[in-house]
């Protein structure tokens, strides 16, 4: 069994070429996902979690994340709050055949899927993107959507912590690309062509009001029923696309908030990934339009990009 540490997965993702493998993984479909989340007590009185997510292309490939959160690893010198790990199977055997180190590929996984989406609902003549959150997961971000939309002349980085915005736009460089601070978030999301949320925030930080016509919005970081990055009526301007089903409704804010609100229908998600990806669904209809994508993630999406690692690593073995 192979090991792949961080550098050897970031050095294997490239994003266009994931995007397309992305794409390829939806088309050829995925047999069975789940998702499963254990808790037990911390020592603050919170909760420490163990996530396992499963997937198998049967007959292809099969394999399942690993994540622990401990909120209380908060020290400098201490292990990371979250951990991740890999286990990619082969599907034939069901032989184990590589052990992936995690918070890299989901770093890259989450970028190329959002990048996927709007490669069917932003703009094709896209030339400015606006990332709302400068995190970890922020450069990727920004990243993946200039690979699919190599229009892109300018981006925009807003964080609520103006500092940590300059730290990454002095951080990232993407040559043709000016990518600069942003501290008045209406004025910047009616200015743009692409939005990409990924922060942590339990209220809307977008408007529907701010939006432009023609805009797409990329929202990455409402996980959970109790997180909303964008409000209701961005949904009721919008066309509102998902990357999974399974893993949207139901389960994340973004979705299960309008829904419950009545903003969006029971029935008001126009496609997911594997529509579109699939052909069942064009995507984007108009110029003017207003597209969402709810990038959810899931364990599908890990598997895909784990078994892209392992056979472009192995295509370079000797």
């Amino acid at each position: 069994m192979r090991y792949f540490d961080a550098d050897a997965v970031h050095g294997a993702l490239d994003y266009r070429a994931l995007v397309e493998a992305l794409r390829d993984g939806h088309r050829k479909g995925v047999d069975a996902v789940e998702r499963i989340l254990m808790a037990q007590p911390s020592r603050d009185g919170g909760s420490d979690h163990f996530l396992v997510l499963p997937a198998w292309q049967r007959g292809e490939a099969l394999g399942v994340k690993l994540v622990t959160v401990f909120p209380n690893n908060k020290s400098e010198d201490g292990p990371p709050t979250i951990q991740t790990a890999y286990v990619l199977f082969d599907g034939g055997s069901g032989t184990p055949i590589a052990l992936l180190e995690g918070s890299a590929l989901t770093l890259r996984k989450t970028a190329a899927d959002s990048a996927l989406g709007a490669s069917y609902l932003a703009r094709a003549d896209a030339t400015s993107l606006l990332v709302v959150g400068a995190g970890a997961q922020a450069p990727h971000q920004i990243m993946a959507h200039c690979a699919v939309r190599p229009s892109i002349e300018k981006v925009l980085v807003w964080n609520r912590t103006p500092a940590n915005a300059h730290r990454l736009s002095r951080a990232l460089h993407i040559e043709g690309v000016e990518i600069r601070v942003t501290e008045d978030l209406p004025r910047a999301v009616a200015s743009v062509d692409v939005i990409s949320c990924a922060t942590m925030a339990t209220e809307p930080v977008i408007e529907g009001a701010w939006l432009k016509p023609g805009a797409h919005l990329d929202l990455v970081g409402g996980y959970t029923n109790d997180m909303r990055e964008a409000d209701d009526e961005a949904i009721r301007r919008a066309r509102v696309f998902v990357d999974s089903r399974w893993f949207t409704i139901g389960k994340c804010g973004d979705i299960t908030g309008p829904m419950q609100s009545g903003a969006l229908a029971q029935d008001g998600i126009v496609a997911d990934l594997f529509e579109l990806c699939n052909g069942a669904h064009r995507g984007r209809s108009s110029r003017d339009e207003i597209t969402i994508f709810k990038n959810a993630g899931g364990a599908h999406l890990d598997l895909m990009t784990a078994r892209f690692v392992y056979e472009t690593l192995e295509r370079k073995q000797p």
